[in-house]
């Protein structure tokens, strides 16, 4: 459980219309605080997204936006910077847009939060993905230590490598008190195929592998398993990951980093198995060559920082976390159907 040390406090939550922003603030408004701010663009997310309460305000824009930073509360007590341009596949089609969306927005919100003293932590969205070793041999957990590769297979995994490096020197001139989270593979209710507007792929409809697996699995699609389905990740429900945040708000040091996962290596292949088998789906995965651009291979998170320093663990199981996304599903379908719909017209078959 999370104390009630949110109570009464002023929050930001920069892209809070998201996958990941919408959950936290659900989980942030159990803790009845005085008001928590989301401020998202919906390029990659929808409004509908948003919570409802007395004590959430929606501003709908970028937070590179001159105006909206200079209307910043100056009393605010915790910010979570989780806007990004959603992600490898449409950085790539379009790296000048990632660097909009992606590097921008860190530089100039913490240009302008450098100035607000009442701030007790400031949470940065970073990626595991950056850090992670390329390998397609037996992998080892990830460690917070990992060394950092000059060398990358997007601009997104580039983009937030530098938010990392500006929250640092923020951190060390200015006495931000920063510190960095580094998601893995989130998963859960709230993430909308086809959510915000067209970025350039189809990936803009089918975005992370866990909802385009559950949606085809559910129309009887063969699920693609790409190389065999032999990569793996380190798959984090969305509320714990929420919760993770949270705990690096209240008790992470200024300047550190903490992964934020499960600890658990699951291949593609497998969740293509637990998917279709929570759906019911009877058709059997399809193969398909290596994505030419994605060396990322096999990978997982270390838990041991996180659960030493902050008193986090995952708590939802795989299995559990993907029958609640699969009934989540079910009852949103007609409108992730609409908002999928919504960029037919960009897609060339």
């Amino acid at each position: 459980m999370i104390p009630e040390t949110f109570k009464n406090r002023k929050i930001l939550v920069v892209g809070g219309a998201g996958f990941v922003g919408s959950n936290l603030t659900l989980k942030l408004l159990e803790s009845d605080p005085a008001e928590v701010l989301v401020i998202d663009n919906l390029l990659s997310s929808e409004a509908s997204n948003v919570p409802v309460g007395n004590n959430v305000r929606f501003v709908y824009g970028s937070i590179t936006d001159d105006a909206i930073l200079h209307a910043l509360p100056d009393d605010l007590d915790y910010v979570f910077h989780l806007a990004c341009y959603h992600g490898n596949q449409s950085s790539i089609a379009n790296p000048l847009a990632d660097h909009e969306n992606n590097t921008l927005t860190s530089l100039k919100l913490f240009e302008r939060l450098k100035d607000i003293k009442s701030i007790q932590k400031v949470v940065y969205a970073a990626a595991g993905c950056a850090v992670a070793e390329k390998t397609y041999e037996n992998a080892v957990a990830t460690d917070e230590n990992a060394p950092v590769s000059l060398f990358h297979d997007s601009p997104y995994s580039i983009s937030k490598l530098i938010g990392e490096m500006y929250g640092n020197y923020y951190h060390k001139t200015h006495g931000l008190p920063f510190v960095k989270a580094r998601f893995q593979n989130v998963y859960g209710p709230r993430e909308i195929l086809g959510a915000g507007r067209w970025r350039g792929t189809p990936h803009t409809i089918w975005r992370n592998v866990t909802p385009t697996f559950v949606w085809k699995a559910l129309d009887h699609q063969p699920l693609p398993l790409e190389n065999e389905g032999l990569s793996s990740r380190d798959f984090i429900f969305v509320e714990d990951m929420a919760i993770g945040l949270m705990r690096c708000a209240l008790g992470g040091t200024p300047s550190e980093t903490y992964n934020l996962a499960s600890g658990k290596e699951t291949t593609i292949a497998e969740l293509a198995h637990l998917i279709n088998e929570a759906t019911g789906n009877p058709v059997p995965p399809k193969l398909f060559p290596a994505r030419d651009w994605d060396r990322s291979g096999k990978r997982f998170g270390s838990t041991k920082k996180a659960k030493a320093d902050l008193g986090f663990s995952a708590e939802v199981d795989i299995a559990e976390g993907i029958g609640r996304l699969v009934e989540w599903t079910k009852i949103n379908r007609e409108f992730i159907k609409s908002c999928m719909d919504r960029h037919s017209a960009f897609l060339v078959e």
